[in-house]
């Protein structure tokens, strides 16, 4: 048995994903027979009969001979649906349409879908939509074929400069596309089909390329047997006077009230009996005895509250194939459910399908993970973070991808100085995490630059003594470079005098001087009158180590004053070794 191709759509926010959902069922219906077209469980079932009947025209962009049954559209838009698809070995949906706003062109959500897209190697094609915004456009509903042939010459070529950014646009991504028509070989290019949403132009075109393209080069995929079924969970949902429920999107087999299912929850693999199962059709919610694959249907049973968005639901049949399918699941966690040793970052999100693509990105771009789990954020997990930013500052993380963060947990983070790093889009999430790590560079980097001691030149002002010794407290004036608390300073033998205490100036106290400032400083060591003088010249007393880091990685950071400081500094540092080696 050929099963019909499970399709979803894909795209940016306020793209038209639901109304070009909403247009291809609004279509189905009304250029079909009473009854044929079916509404499951965020799913819409469109018979093959009725898409060759709205095509009309269309039909012969593609020259094959159909087997499929139809097409089941995935209700729910977006890369939620798509990640929560999930099968083993892949993912679930066929096929994609990625909807793309004319006007808008493409933004943050349309490339994320693209790498989500690309990852799975899903084949996909680009609806165009809202074409009725360009200027001039008159809309004409059914075949686009008939519209733009309705259209001014100038219209025709502003909506082609429309398409031509879009291709220009997906060529940055490494792939080929051209207005459908105009496609060669649908193996080496992506078609694009102008579309719009609110008046039905360009459905035809795009039922018939979904369909073509799927009996032509999915038909071995699309291969179903006959017997217990298998789906993938999409969402989890409280229904009043039922509990707690899962939508299924069955893609093999069938499923029958009573069968016992096999499913993953937060508390591990449940096994249940199922209690009903319901198919809302247009005419309203009908409970049914028997679904078959490709179909969607709500599921209730006990247990529910913790099952998982995209986990693989199994019938078993025998006590035996219970056993098999929890085997299977409990593996299939593992591998995605990430809990290790090494030095990561925690990940935390929604549904297993969001772990599985967020994971699959990091880790193409190199990104270690110590732990990837469902759920909201835990303090525990503040903690772990705060251990793992001791070791390495870049992975000690938590990427939370559309989960609630609670107020303490993120006053616990703030005050362990972790990161949480929050988004609803995938895409957002891997960019502020790269964010994030160039904004630690820049912190690392000034951190180490305030731990070395810098080169400096001061002299001691003659009549300012405030203090002989313990501490002795007298006047300079900084004739090169910067000095700071905690700087060790020596006279211009290389004679080690003591640290800097404290910095003043005009009684407020400084964490820094530089050049040009005559200020007060207080040292415990030295005593004023025996080793220092009024008009002395000192100069900051540079550990080696220091030295070399400067000239190394920041001498970009000092002036040519400050490196001729340094050298005499380094110079005065030798002298004195080798008067003491003598």
């Amino acid at each position: 048995m050929i099963r019909q191709p499970i399709i979803v759509v894909m795209g940016h926010v306020d793209h038209g994903k639901t109304s070009l959902l909403d247009a291809i069922r609004k279509t189905a219906v009304v250029l079909s027979e009473p009854g044929a077209i079916t509404q499951s469980i965020s799913a819409s079932h469109v018979p093959i009969d009725v898409i060759k009947k709205i095509c009309g025209p269309a039909m012969k962009l593609i020259k094959t001979e159909f087997k499929i049954p139809g097409l089941l559209f995935v209700d729910t838009p977006g890369h939620e649906a798509f990640t929560n698809l999930r099968k083993r070995g892949g993912n679930l949906a066929d096929m994609a349409i990625l909807v793309v706003d004319v006007a808008q062109g493409f933004q943050p959500q349309t490339l994320e879908s693209i790498e989500i897209l690309r990852e799975y190697k899903t084949p996909f094609i680009i609806a165009a939509n809202k074409i009725d915004l360009v200027q001039g456009w008159k809309s004409k509903e059914g075949c686009f074929i008939d519209s733009i042939g309705h259209q001014r010459s100038e219209v025709q070529q502003a909506l082609d400069e429309k398409l031509y950014e879009i291709v220009g646009e997906i060529s940055k991504q490494g792939f080929n596309s051209e207005r459908f028509d105009r496609v060669k070989d649908f193996t080496k290019e992506i078609a694009i089909v102008p579309v719009c949403a609110r008046t039905g132009e360009g459905i035809p075109e795009l039922l018939i390329l979904l369909a073509g393209l799927s009996q032509k080069y999915l038909e071995e995929q699309l291969h179903t047997e006959e017997g217990p079924g298998k789906g993938s969970i999409l969402e989890v949902k409280y229904e009043k006077g039922l509990g707690t429920t899962i939508d299924v999107i069955l893609y093999d087999g069938a499923i029958h009230k009573g069968d016992v299912i096999v499913l993953a929850t937060k508390k591990g693999i449940l096994s249940t009996k199922i209690r009903g199962l319901i198919e809302p059709r247009l005419e309203g919610m009908v409970y049914v005895d028997e679904v078959k694959a490709a179909s969607g249907v709500k599921i209730f049973a006990p247990g529910l509250d913790d099952a998982l968005p995209g986990s693989e639901v199994y019938v078993a049949k025998k006590e035996e194939d219970e056993a098999k399918y929890k085997q299977q699941l409990e593996s299939e966690l593992k591998t995605i459910l990430i809990t290790t040793e090494k030095v990561g970052v925690l990940l935390k999100a929604d549904t297993l399908g969001s772990i599985e693509a967020i994971s699959r990105l990091l880790q193409a771009e190199g990104v270690q993970i110590r732990k990837a789990d469902v759920g909201s954020v835990t303090r525990q997990e503040i903690s772990e973070a705060a251990a793992i930013r001791q070791k390495d500052r870049y992975c000690g993380a938590i990427l939370a991808f559309n989960v609630r963060v609670e107020f303490d947990t993120v006053e616990d983070a703030n005050a362990k100085s972790v990161p949480i790093l929050q988004s609803n889009v995938i895409y957002s999430l891997l960019e502020r995490f790269n964010e994030w790590k160039i904004e630690e560079k820049e912190k690392e980097r000034q951190e180490a630059i305030a731990s070395l001691v810098f080169p400096a030149k001061i002299k001691v002002l003659s009549g300012m003594c405030f203090r002989v010794s313990k501490p002795a407290v007298f006047g300079v004036e900084i004739l090169a470079g910067r000095i700071k608390p905690d700087y060790e300073m020596m006279n211009e033998k290389g004679m080690a005098l003591g640290r800097i205490k404290s910095i003043q100036a005009e009684k407020q106290s400084l964490q820094e001087a530089s050049k040009g400032q005559q200020i007060a400083i207080a040292m415990d060591e030295p005593t004023f009158g025996k080793h220092v003088n009024d008009g002395d010249v000192l100069y900051t007393n540079i550990p080696k180590k220091d030295s070399l880091v400067l000239i190394e990685r920041y001498k970009a950071q000092l002036s040519d004053e400050e490196l001729a400081i340094l050298d005499k500094i380094q110079r005065i540092q030798r002298s004195l070794a080798a008067e003491a080696r003598e």
